[in-house]
């Protein structure tokens, strides 16, 4: 099968990084690019054909930190409460702990979830969910539903159910700690490893596992060795929460009497396959030293990639100090989206912005950076040069967004006119591996208005379990109240 698109602006990949091709083509064999050049010269030879005008075509968008949950950043990223705006289990509900939602509702959330991705662009996938409504982590089975599911919508999905062996609680007196159950982590790893090893049995090249254990100060030293040593003997990735804030690392440094970046290092994990989302919190931090002490050179040097997701973290107040003094230092950056919604092109804008504002300088806009780290970051991270660009023999994944909206408005260069006048919602196509996943705002077998309604009320009874389990006391309304009180 041999598909034939076109487009007003091609995002072609250079050898180095990417150039804009006018009038551009390319030509899908099957699943690989087989052809990138201009239109006017691409072979007639052809079964289908996908014109998609005033458009940018470029690589697909992976996302290395995504959403497969109903958000609950909408609920606790405001400061409406003076004793934390982030909501915790208080320490009694550890005893009690239990799943929000049950089993056929967990793997609908996952599904609702996936569809987001494709509607916004994204083709390639590292999945995050929230514990915070869990009796505990994820489960191999919670895994397997989605690893189906991703499979008939066609996505990209790199694998593996959450584990932990504690979870962040709030004591009577207003701590934060953290309170273990070591046999729920050991459980959970066990189950992570079995899930690993069966869908690497499936030989799906659109399913990659991998290990995905939860934030690094609910892991224990014994957690992340046995982590480290399974995926070294599989050659797999790992992803660990960490290098986040002042509670992790103080925490951390109480319990281990090192640096969580230290921790990592002592448990076998530095590497060049270990993924950190978010890496904020290094000596370069005006919150830790100010000054660079080594850090980043450490990450650099044992090829640790990291996850910015500038959007999330603005919403909670934390930014990388600075994208540029990362990229310059050679670290490897990738983004992901983290909360809702999933939409990279806002992330872009909001870290470009962010640049400008701390470096005092519109030089420090590099949008160039950021595409490359929605695309190439994202491909080394996952060890993938086959991902991420537009070039003969790569893979066929590739989004497109429309420039042609009137709300568009003038359209100069087609990244900056999308990056500051449009959304990931101006998505108008997300192909995977040569098959169109979303056309139009349309996934095909997918009842959007079914997705739409089964999200709110799952999110009503998300927002309602906070009562009586956090930390925080009161009514959900009390907890969440609105930005202007309810006319009477």
């Amino acid at each position: 099968m041999r598909t034939l698109l076109t487009a007003d602006h091609v995002l072609v990949f250079d050898g180095t990084s990417h150039a804009e091709l006018r009038q551009g083509a390319v030509i899908v064999e099957d699943d690989v690019i087989a052809y990138a050049g201009p239109a006017e010269e691409a072979p007639s030879n052809v079964d289908d054909r996908i014109d998609l005008g005033e458009s940018l075509l470029m690589p697909g968008l992976i996302d290395l930190d995504a959403l497969t949950d109903i958000d609950h950043l909408i609920l606790d990223a405001w400061g409406t409460r003076e004793q934390s705006a982030r909501l915790q289990w208080s320490e009694g509900y550890f005893d009690r702990r239990r799943h929000v939602f049950d089993e056929e509702e967990r793997a609908r959330v996952r599904e609702i979830a996936l569809v987001q991705l494709a509607l916004h662009g994204i083709t390639s996938y590292m999945p995050i969910a929230s514990e915070v409504h869990s009796a505990w982590a994820e489960s191999a089975t919670d895994l397997h539903r989605m690893a189906e599911f991703s499979r008939k919508l066609g996505l990209r999905g790199f694998l593996g159910p959450s584990y932990r062996s504690g979870v962040n609680v709030v004591t009577a007196s207003g701590e934060r700690e953290v309170r273990f159950a070591p046999e729920e982590g050991e459980a959970g790893f066990a189950d992570a490893v079995r899930f690993h090893d069966e869908l690497a049995a499936l030989d799906d090249p659109l399913l990659t596992p991998v290990f995905l254990p939860c934030r690094i100060e609910t892991l224990t030293p014994a957690l992340l060795a046995a982590t480290a040593a399974a995926a070294a003997e599989r050659g797999a990735i790992v992803r660990l929460h960490a290098l986040q804030g002042e509670v992790e690392r103080e925490l951390v440094l109480h319990a281990h009497g090192c640096t969580p970046l230290e921790f990592i290092e002592k448990m076998g994990l530095l590497n060049d396959r270990l993924i950190v989302p978010h890496g904020v919190f290094l000596d370069v931090n005006p919150r830790v030293h100010g000054e660079d002490r080594g850090d980043l050179a450490r990450l650099v040097d044992a090829g640790v990639s990291i996850v910015h997701c500038p959007l999330t973290n603005a919403r909670y107040g934390s930014e990388l100090e600075t994208f540029q003094r990362y990229r310059q230092a050679g670290v490897n950056i990738a983004l992901g989206t983290d909360s809702f919604p999933p939409d990279l092109v806002r992330g872009i804008d909001t870290g470009v912005s962010v640049a400008k504002v701390q470096n005092g300088s519109l030089a420090a806009g590099d949008l160039a950076g950021y595409v490359d780290a929605v695309t190439l970051g994202g491909a080394q991270a996952l060890h993938r040069p086959d991902l991420g660009r537009i070039a003969l023999g790569a893979q066929a994944d590739l989004t497109a967004f429309r420039l042609d909206d009137v709300r568009m408005g003038a359209v100069d260069d087609p990244l900056r006119t999308l990056v500051l006048n449009g959304t990931a919602r101006d998505a108008c196509l997300t192909m995977v591996a040569g098959r169109v996943v979303m056309r139009d705002g349309r996934v095909d077998g997918i009842d959007l208005d079914a997705i739409r309604a089964d999200t709110q009320i799952l999110f009503a009874r998300m927002r309602n379990a906070y009562t009586g389990r956090d930390h925080l006391s009161g009514t959900t309304d009390e907890l969440f109240p609105p930005v202007f009180p309810l006319h009477a």
